[in-house]
């Protein structure tokens, strides 16, 4: 009794914290971890998929705008998406954010707008249509836009006749269809903005027609064996903090992976052997045999079929068949075939097989042209009349894509073939070379009928079944791949596992990117790139599962990454030592150049082996090219800086170390005109260009943060 007064005098302190715990349960995660991933007290925004000038991207709220999109494409396609076709629109999801958050804003500074006049005009004007608008009433078929049905589409929209689905697709398709005005707007501005001084064509003319003379000595840098130079960790991490702008750091992970491939088995060709032979008693059996084969064949035929459409080993087993006989089992790769022969019917149309080698000559040739070419093409009838291969000949002659094939155009039908080659090919009663060459708009034809033509069609009930590895077989080729991965714990382990077992190869994926779908020859892999680019898995690490992508089961451990924000010297290595180990040999080169005196042929012969005396004539400042080191624009500037008759003192070019001596300098000759000029250095520098370095300078200030791949 006393225990029962005390709870009764605690009961308001027990409701108290029933209620807490209960408050706690219900939003304690948005508490302490943030709502849907946004952070909170101790947690972090493990939803953020990214930020634009500084907006944070959401990814339920980016998943809303791509469902939205998805929806709209696929009503007008009127299929679903295939995966490629999703990650294209989550690309322009992606995009059109971008534009929504960091380029209205500098439209709207610019004061850039599309007004109603000309938003009605884009939509349903017959001068500034927009040409988005337009290929929405655009026949695919003929390319004719119809101008009525985009007329009635626009009085449907107006009156608020559209389905729901169809008015949120045609808003997209209005915004779309402005965005792009305002783009068009902005790059014009931009064009229009780009202006080219009388001084800047006349460099531009001076650098084209100014030409000189000179002899250099060059020494590559390839003269200078690479082993005999040593590039330390040390050299290239200062070469790479000194040129940090010309390495940009990127996103990617490089993993190690053992493939399980699930083959059929012995077993599972055996049992499914027993199948077929199965399906062919009651093939054989059947009251309807084409209904019962439609009912069991994973491969669909057509009931009547042509010879063209016949298996080589059907072909012939039909041609001593009678009429209710089963046929088969036949192998095709992985596909058994039984068949039914039900008699024959008549086509009406002819099927032919053929070939032909074809000497083409032009529409409107001169009488020469055609003329040499029927006369090679007479030439090879005559060798074929006299026994010569005609695969060969047509292999090494033809002029078409049946070359590669010995010339075979396979199986077609009358009426496929332009006329003059139709009669030809339709006009022989049986096989062989057809005597005389036969003419057409592309050209002489000599042709040959493979097989004769045959109006013949095959009533044939066909069960095809592919020989697929059973659910046993999947399994235990899972259970292998599962064993390896459960019984080690870093990558290291993982190498030694794998050495141990000699029916395993070790393969790797380098330098794989963030977006990637495929690596290697692993396609549809976007699981196991999701699984490398995951916050919780780090270098050394092996997969937390098995990924099974279609008939593989794969294994996999990171061995390295590298990071947009903190760029690495392996990141870069085989390109930062090639330019450590250049510098080396620049400043070997230069050092045993020093000095040197007389003429180029005789330091050159002091220096040794490696060191080249050339010439260059009459070459400009803006297209020199030298005859070994080709472009180098330091050693044409040295040239050009020099006055006739003057000498360099060694210099470090491009890709190699240079002497050089000036003979002469030709001016270019005074004009009155640059005009031509302007517009070379305004297409070079202006236009495209000054847009492309704007849109460029957009995007660099949004400081765009695109963490899309470890989420989708």
């Amino acid at each position: 009794m006393a225990l029962i007064n005390k709870i009764r005098e605690r009961s308001g302190i027990a409701v108290a914290v029933i209620a807490v715990a209960l408050i706690l349960f219900i939003v304690g995660g948005d508490l302490f971890y943030g709502s849907s991933g946004n952070g909170g007290l101790f947690g972090g925004n493990k939803n953020k998929i990214g930020e634009i000038a500084g907006t944070s991207i959401d990814a339920q709220a980016f998943q809303a705008k791509l469902d939205v999109a998805r929806t709209n494409y696929e009503q007008q396609a009127g299929r679903a998406l295939q995966e490629q076709e999703v990650q294209q629109l989550r690309n322009q999801v992606w995009e059109q954010m971008i534009f929504d958050i960091a380029y209205k804003e500098e439209f709207e500074k610019l004061g850039l707008k599309v007004t109603p006049d000309e938003l009605r005009e884009m939509i349903q004007g017959t001068k500034n249509l927009s040409p988005m608008i337009k290929q929405q009433f655009t026949d695919p078929q003929t390319g004719q836009y119809d101008r009525n049905r985009h007329i009635e589409f626009i009085n449907a929209a107006a009156g608020n006749q559209l389905p729901a689905p169809q008015k949120m697709a045609w808003d997209q398709i209005k915004e779309s269809a402005m965005q792009q005005r305002l783009l068009e707007k902005y790059n014009a501005l931009l064009s229009s903005s780009t202006f080219v001084t009388t001084a800047e064509a006349k460099k531009e003319y001076e650098g084209q027609v100014t030409k000189a003379d000179a002899k250099y000595l060059y020494v590559p840098y390839f003269s200078v064996n690479d082993t005999t130079i040593k590039v330390t960790d040390s050299q290239l991490s200062d070469y790479l903090s000194k040129h940090s702008k010309e390495y940009v750091g990127y996103d990617s992970r490089s993993f190690d992976y053992v493939v399980y491939q699930v083959a059929a088995t012995k077993e599972d060709s055996a049992a499914l052997y027993e199948d077929i032979k199965s399906f062919a008693k009651g093939l054989a059996a059947a009251a309807d045999p084409q209904a019962y084969a439609s009912a069991n064949s994973e491969v669909r035929y057509p009931y009547e079929r042509s010879a063209s459409e016949l298996s080589a080993d059907l072909k012939t087993a039909l041609a001593t068949a009678i009429p209710g006989a089963v046929i088969g089992p036949f192998k095709e790769g992985s596909v058994y075939s039984i068949h039914k022969f039900e008699g024959t019917t008549i086509d009406t149309a002819y099927t032919v097989r053929a070939s032909h080698i074809l000497i083409p000559f032009a529409a409107g040739s001169p009488d020469s042209v055609k003329a040499a070419a029927r006369t090679q093409a007479q030439s090879l009838l005559d060798q074929l009349k006299q026994g010569a291969d005609f695969a060969t000949l047509a292999r090494t002659n033809s002029q078409d894509g049946s070359a590669q094939q010995g010339g075979d155009l396979g199986f077609f039908k009358q009426g496929r073939m332009v006329k003059p080659f139709n009669d030809a090919v339709f006009g022989m009663s049986g096989t062989g070379l057809v005597p005389n060459l036969v003419e057409t708009e592309f050209g002489y034809h000599i042709i040959k009928v493979t097989e004769p033509k045959s109006n013949l069609k095959y009533k044939v009930a066909s069960i095809s079944r592919e020989l697929q590895a059973s659910e046993a077989t999947r399994n235990a080729a899972y259970q292998k791949a599962e064993t390896l991965r459960s019984s080690v714990d870093s990558d290291k382990e993982f190498e030694e596992a794998v050495k141990k077992d000699p029916k395993l190869v070790m393969l790797k994926a380098e330098r794989v990117f963030p977006d990637a779908a495929a690596f290697n020859t692993i396609q549809n892999a976007r699981e196991v790139v999701l699984w490398a680019f995951s916050d919780d898995t780090k270098v050394g690490s092996v997969s937390n599962r098995v990924f099974e992508i279609g008939d593989n089961f794969i294994v996999a451990a990171i061995k390295s990454k590298s990071e947009k924000d903190n760029p690495k010297v392996d990141d870069f290595r085989e390109a930062l030592t090639a330019k450590v180990r250049n510098e080396i040999k620049a400043e070997q080169i230069t050092k045993k150049l020093a000095g040197a005196t007389g003429t180029l042929e005789q330091i050159a012969q002091k220096y040794g082996a490696g060191a080249i005396v050339e010439a260059a004539n009459q070459i400009s400042l803006a297209t020199g090219l030298l005859t070994t080191p080709g472009v180098d624009p330091i050693a044409i500037g040295k040239i050009f800086s020099l006055a006739a008759g003057k000498r360099s003192k060694p210099f470090v070019g491009e890709n190699g170390v240079f002497i050089v001596e000036t003979t002469a300098i030709t001016p270019a000759p005074a004009i009155a005109d640059y005009s031509q000029y302007k517009t070379q250095v305004l297409q070079r520098s202006g236009g495209f260009g000054a847009s492309y370095l704007a849109n460029q300078a957009i995007r660099d200030n949004a400081n765009i943060k695109d963490n899309r791949a470890k989420f989708f």
